[in-house]
């Protein structure tokens, strides 16, 4: 009994007890959420936030001496496949594989039985169509004496001169018969019609030969001087080239050629394939080191660019759509992405073609947190990297593309 009343006083007591306890907890945890929103309200917004900082290249013009470096390829300067003008069997050959020959030298003989026979048939021709005439023009020379009398009228005088002429025709035929027989005759003895280095024989004694067959007997490669074939790319024969300029050649294992070759034409059209022209230089080759064949690196140099204009390698954006970019800092701090237009790499940097001037700034470092319009605090680039980048008179072309940094389109 004692017990069942003590409980019931405990609640009794309890009750209140709880309610002042939930009454402070509510009003500790509103005071937490008022203090969570000022601080939340206290904080800066996004719009807010400082611009940021980018690195940016002052773009100046300057004097260069440019140097491409390209692929080459040697070719010949003359080169003469040698082919059978009569046919018959090819009875000697006066040359040796491999060596030097000289315009007009032997290089072989096929059988003439046949085509001397041919000569003295039609100079027996001749002589017939000659004894004809003969014959023809002593008629007519009788026949003007006589043509007054009752023996010879007219008529018979003007068939005598026309047989005559006839006959001074059919000497005119045979002579060009001779002519023909004489010239085929001569084609048995096949000699150089060229100088130069001559190649193995596809045929050898023995063989039969016919006229203008499709292979050739052998071939010749004129050496002296040759031809250096250099690949350009179109994007290169853009700027002021002058006609001549000089060209040098390494060679295999990095060695220089110790000639020094002229530029002697350039294509008019353009290999739809590489998208390059063809660029022919000259160079001596009197000790035969380079061969026809034979690809070599060709350094192109003497072109002259009085106001060039180069921009840092790290600030050109390849777009994905294969547009080239770069972001330029105008006068009010603002970013505007630039189509820009390049052509080769110098060292670290590229020649630009279109699309920038002199004393505008490019963005060389922050590209990536940038955006077309942003504000941003531009920053000049470290002197100590222009004057490594820019300040050097004559650099070196090169084809090879460098890597530039690709940003997608939203940007």
């Amino acid at each position: 009994m004692g017990c069942q009343q003590f409980r019931q006083q405990s609640s009794l007591f309890m009750a209140p007890l709880l309610f002042v306890v939930l009454a402070l907890l509510f009003v500790v945890l509103a005071l937490g959420g008022c203090g969570a929103g000022e601080a939340k309200s206290s904080s800066p917004s996004p719009s807010a936030k400082q611009p940021p900082a980018v690195e940016t290249t002052l773009l100046k013009t300057q004097p260069l001496e440019l140097t491409e470096r390209l692929p080459a390829r040697i070719v010949a300067s003359r080169i003469a496949e040698i082919r059978p003008q009569v046919s018959g069997l090819i009875l000697h050959r006066y040359f040796e594989e491999g060596a030097k020959v000289r315009e007009g030298d032997k290089l072989y003989q096929i059988d003439s039985a046949l085509y001397e026979a041919a000569l003295a048939s039609a100079q027996a021709q001749q002589s017939v169509a000659e004894a004809n005439a003969d014959i023809a023009r002593l008629k007519v020379k009788r026949y003007r004496k006589i043509v007054g009398s009752q023996a010879v009228s007219e008529q018979d005088l003007d068939d005598a001169e026309a047989q005559a002429r006839q006959a001074d025709a059919q000497v005119r035929m045979a002579k060009a018969a001779v002519m023909a027989a004489q010239v085929n005759l001569n084609y048995t003895l096949i000699r150089a019609p060229i100088s130069g280095v001559i190649d193995r024989s596809v045929l050898t004694e023995g063989a039969l030969v016919t006229a203008q067959q499709a292979v050739a007997l052998t071939t010749i490669r004129q050496l002296e001087p040759i031809y250096v074939d250099i690949q350009r790319p179109v994007i290169s024969s853009e700027t002021n080239v002058p006609h001549s300029l000089d060209v040098t050649l390494e060679l295999v294992g990095g060695r220089i050629y110790h000639e020094t070759g002229k530029q002697s034409f350039t294509s008019a059209s353009v290999d739809p394939g590489t998208g390059s022209v063809v660029v022919r230089a000259r160079f001596a080759n009197l000790d035969g080191v380079l061969l026809p064949g034979m690809f070599v690196q060709a350094q192109i140099s003497g072109r002259h660019l009085d106001h060039a204009l180069l921009i840092p390698e790290v600030a050109v954006v390849r777009q994905p759509n294969g547009v080239t970019t770069t972001f330029v800092v105008t006068d009010q701090d603002k970013v505007e992405r630039r189509v820009i237009k390049i052509s080769q790499a110098v060292g670290n940097q590229w020649l630009v073609l279109d699309g920038l001037k002199e004393g505008e700034r490019v963005v060389t470092s922050g590209i990536q947190k940038i955006s077309n319009g942003d504000t941003v605090i531009p920053v000049d680039a470290a002197s100590e990297n222009q004057a490594g980048q820019i300040a050097l008179p004559t650099q070196t072309l090169s084809t090879q593309t460098l890597p530039t940094q690709t940003l997608s389109t939203q940007n």
